[in-house]
């Protein structure tokens, strides 16, 4: 029981870090900001 906890907890854990790994490759800084958008003269 317990060899089945630590297969699936590993199994977690790789699999977070290929996320992790694949969210934040090539980007120096992590997130990119999010875009400026121009304000709208839309008055309704």
């Amino acid at each position: 029981m317990g060899l089945i906890l630590l297969e699936a907890l590993l199994a977690l854990v790789i699999l977070v870090a290929i996320v992790w790994w694949t969210m934040f490759q090539g980007r120096s800084k992590g997130e990119l900001p999010p875009p400026d958008e121009p304000p709208s003269d839309d008055k309704s």
